[in-house]
């Protein structure tokens, strides 16, 4: 497609929580929106799309990838307003963002793949999921939700930062938001690059995707979801109780939920070799 030529390899900068930089790749949908995404593995195998949380990018998931098999085709992408990708002035809404997912994979050739989704991008896979049942293999859900509605953390969130958040967002600000999903500690050197990604972030994204996650509401059509979904959730997350994760499970048949005790929200940053297993198993059984 012309939106394939159009994407362009770039060497990303050498991080200290890589064991190898990676090659960055930006892709042009077809509306114009540029969008970077780093590619892994077998370009014949199952392909594997990760989609990041609020305010983070496909490095979100850098620990994830570097325990995945190379059988896998693994795909993990900056949504837009995040990371280095385009920053339209609106277009935040789940329902978008799923729609840009769409729009990659037809960039890419893709027919169908398991969706990967953390926090944000949870409730961006299962809207993409109820829109597109024939192109979604699976779905794993970490840190999910189907609906933000009456949360106290977020409406607390939104009223006392967000809501009135303004450019430069402070560094201090950022730093307390992203150790706040965490229980255990992570490296010094990968908080301080998630902290970097989130900077990245202009204030009018970060009030219209939390505006948009607060909008969204999925769990009337859970039922929808075809595809066999994995749920991963840390027992110690400050933002999703355990009651959201069994209703997630109760509304997709056949779900089933996995907890990682003392985990927090930020589970894949804690536990990236488990949540690469857990996923490796989990796809592995969907192709018998």
């Amino acid at each position: 497609m012309a939106a394939q030529t159009a994407a362009t390899a770039v060497r990303a900068r050498a991080h200290p929580t890589l064991d190898a930089a990676p090659v960055v790749k930006t892709i042009a949908l077809p509306h114009g929106l540029t969008l970077p995404y780093v590619e892994q593995g077998d370009p014949e195998g199952p392909p594997v799309l990760f989609l990041h949380g609020y305010t983070d990018s496909w490095r979100s998931f850098a620990r994830v990838l570097g325990h995945l098999p190379p059988r896998f085709r693994a795909i993990a992408l900056t949504q837009r307003g995040h990371g280095d990708a385009g920053r339209p002035a609106a277009g935040y809404h789940p329902r978008v963002l799923a729609a840009d997912l769409e729009d990659f994979m037809d960039a890419l050739g893709i027919e169908e793949a398991v969706i990967a989704g953390h926090s944000m991008g949870s409730v961006v896979a299962q809207r993409f999921a109820i829109e597109n049942p024939g192109r979604t293999r699976g779905l794993v859900l970490l840190g999910a939700f189907a609906t933000l509605n009456g949360n106290p953390v977020i409406e607390d969130l939104w009223n006392s930062d967000i809501a009135t958040l303004t450019d430069p967002v402070d560094p201090e600000f950022v730093r307390e938001f992203q150790e706040s999903t965490l229980a255990r500690p992570v490296s010094p050197a990968f908080l301080d690059m998630v902290v970097a990604e989130s900077l990245k972030v202009p204030a009018h994204v970060w009030r219209a995707a939390l505006a948009g996650q607060m909008d969204e509401d999925v769990s009337g059509a859970l039922g929808r979801i075809a595809a066999p979904t994995l749920i991963l959730w840390g027992s110690h997350d400050s933002i999703l109780p355990r009651r959201t994760q069994d209703a997630l499970a109760a509304g997709i048949a056949g779900a089933w939920l996995t907890v990682y005790p003392g985990a927090g929200h930020g589970l894949h940053w804690e536990e990236p070799a488990r949540v690469a297993a857990d996923l490796t198993a989990f796809a592995d059984g969907l192709a018998r």
